[in-house]
């Protein structure tokens, strides 16, 4: 029987990605082997209630919605994430994951949309990246970047000129709240010409940092 660890399971609205705005059901899962500088879901890293693959798909169903999105933490961490994504798909769900990209994501279902959260130097966690991951990002995955100051940016520039992540995906450019002025990275993605979007945390302006938003 497949069991998992999970923090929360909630309704919400999309705060990122290419489905900002929808009403969304998140599950969170508990755990992560990262610890990000600026990590605003540190109360997913222990705890949580052990619930079966079909508790969960009922509390999912019981939210009504048909996005979903798989979220930590790291859920890639727990062996269970894999089959509660191919039966979220199975049932008919538009089906998200929200990924560090330290993980290998190659068994990921072929149909679920992966957000793969690649790590600045700023984080502290840039050296766990597998930048392997990024061949395996397709349309309509996403590549998000979250940046703290010029350096990140430069880094991230750097990522995307090289790398060329835009061929395979949309790269998302997302400064991290509180740190940077989103106004000074549009600039600075003007003055770059930079082939990526971005993003601000919708969530955060309509809620703030209150859990399960």
């Amino acid at each position: 029987m497949v069991r998992l660890r999970v923090t929360e399971i909630f309704a919400s609205i999309q705060g990122e990605g290419l489905g900002t705005g929808r009403p969304t059901t998140f599950v969170r899962l508990t755990g992560c082997p990262l610890r990000c500088r600026w990590c605003d879901t540190a109360y997913a890293f222990e705890g949580g209630r052990r619930m079966s693959l079909e508790e969960v798909l009922a509390e999912v169903e019981a939210r009504g919605l048909p996005e979903v999105t798989v979220t930590g933490g790291e859920p890639l961490a727990q062996r269970g994430c894999l089959p509660l994504l191919e039966a979220l798909c199975d049932r008919g769900y538009r089906v998200g994951l929200e990924t560090s990209g330290a993980l290998d994501v190659s068994a990921v279902d072929p149909r679920v949309v992966k957000v793969m959260d690649l790590k600045a130097p700023g984080s502290g966690e840039a050296a766990r990246n597998r930048l392997e991951n990024l061949e395996r990002l397709r349309h309509p995955d996403q590549l998000k970047l979250v940046l703290a100051d010029r350096a990140d940016y430069e880094w991230a520039r750097t990522l995307i000129r090289e790398r060329r992540p835009q061929e395979r995906c949309e790269v998302l450019l997302s400064p991290v709240h509180g740190e940077l002025d989103p106004r000074e990275l549009a600039e600075w993605m003007l003055e770059d010409r930079l082939p990526a979007r971005l993003q601000i945390q919708l969530h955060k302006l309509l809620w703030g940092d209150e859990p399960g938003r």
